[in-house]
C-alpha cells in the first residue's frame, strides 16, 4: 500500500519494500512516477529497505501547479529523505531524476553512500530552437493527457523496438494502461516548465568531479540522446562505472528488466561492502 509523507505544504506518495541495511531510494524522470519501478521493486526489496516517490505534480504526490524547478525538486527530495528518516542512503535518479539526484548530492554529499545515474544528463545536451518548449507547453495545456496517450498508443508501430518488446512482455492493456494512468495524474503545468527547466538548465560539467561516492551511469543502447552525456559522466566522475545496457531505450529497468538487475545488484554489492 502507498505511503504518504509532507514535505512542508507537499504530500509526496511513496512506495517501501524491504528492510534493514542503508536504503535504495530511486527518482523517476518527467511524465514518470514510482510506477516506472513497479515490477523491479520486489527483487529491490529482497536487497534491503526500498524507497520510490512520486516527485510534486507526478503520480500520487500533490498537484500544486508551481514550484517546478530543478531547484525545488532537489529540495522535495532532501525533505523526503528527512521525513522518511533516510540519514544516508544508495540513490538513484532516471533521466529528469537523475537530474534532481545529481544536483542534490553535489549540495549533500555526506548523505550519499553511493549514486546511480540512469538515462540522464549533467547539462543541456539538445540543439533545440527557444520556441520548441514553449510549443511543447502549448500543446500540453491545450490537448488533454488521455488524447496524448491515445495518439502514442495509436502510432505504437513507430515506437523503438524495446519499447514495443517491453510493451509485448508486459501486455498491451497494462502496458498502454499504465502510461494513461501516468499522463492523467500528472500536473500540466509540471511538463511544460520541467521541460524548459531541463532544456535550459545550467550545467554542472564542471562540479562532476566533486562526487566522491561509488557512481554507476547506466544507459539503454538505443537512448541516443543519452549515450553521449552518460559518456561524459564516466569520463568525469572519479571512478565511475558506465554500464551500457543493450537492446534497451530510456526505460532499461523496463525494457531489460534482467540486466537493469544484474548492474544494479553488482554496484550496492560493491557500494555496501
Amino acid at each position: 500500500m502507498a505511503k504518504r509523507v509532507a514535505v512542508g505544504a507537499l504530500e509526496i506518495e511513496y512506495d517501501e519494500v524491504g528492510s534493514g541495511g542503508r536504503p535504495f531510494v530511486l527518482v523517476h524522470g518527467l511524465s514518470g512516477s514510482r510506477d516506472d519501478f513497479a515490477d523491479v521493486l520486489e527483487p529491490l526489496g529482497a536487497l534491503g529497505r526500498t524507497l520510490v516517490l512520486d516527485q510534486r505534480g507526478h503520480g500520487g504526490s500533490s498537484n500544486p501547479g508551481e514550484g517546478y524547478t530543478l531547484d525545488q525538486l532537489t529540495a522535495d527530495l532532501a525533505g523526503f529523505l528527512d521525513a522518511t528518516g533516510v540519514a544516508r542512503c544508495d540513490l538513484l535518479g532516471h533521466s529528469l531524476g537523475g537530474m534532481v539526484a545529481l544536483r542534490l548530492v553535489l549540495a549533500q554529499p555526506e548523505r550519499f553512500a553511493s549514486l546511480v545515474l540512469m538515462d540522464t544528463a549533467a547539462r543541456s545536451h539538445v540543439s533545440m530552437s527557444r520556441w520548441i518548449p514553449h510549443a511543447i507547453g502549448v500543446i500540453t495545456r491545450i490537448i488533454p493527457a488521455r488524447w496524448i496517450w491515445r495518439l502514442a498508443r495509436a502510432n505504437r508501430r513507430r515506437l523503438p523496438e524495446p519499447m514495443r518488446r517491453a510493451e509485448q512482455e508486459m501486455g498491451r492493456e497494462r502496458y498502454w494502461e499504465r502510461l494513461r494512468v501516468k499522463l492523467e495524474a500528472m500536473d500540466p503545468i509540471a511538463f511544460d516548465s520541467l521541460m524548459r527547466a531541463a532544456l535550459e538548465q545550467q550545467s554542472q560539467s564542471h562540479r562532476l568531479k566533486e562526487i566522491r561516492c561509488p557512481t554507476l551511469i547506466m544507459v539503454g543502447d538505443q537512448d541516443e540522446p543519452f549515450l553521449e552525456p552518460s559518456r561524459e559522466f564516466a569520463d568525469r566522475i572519479p571512478g565511475a562505472k558506465l554500464v551500457v545496457i543493450e537492446d534497451s531505450h530510456h526505460s532499461p529497468q523496463i525494457e531489460a528488466r534482467e540486466a537493469w538487475l544484474d548492474a544494479i545488484r553488482m554496484h550496492l554489492e560493491s557500494a555496501r561492502s
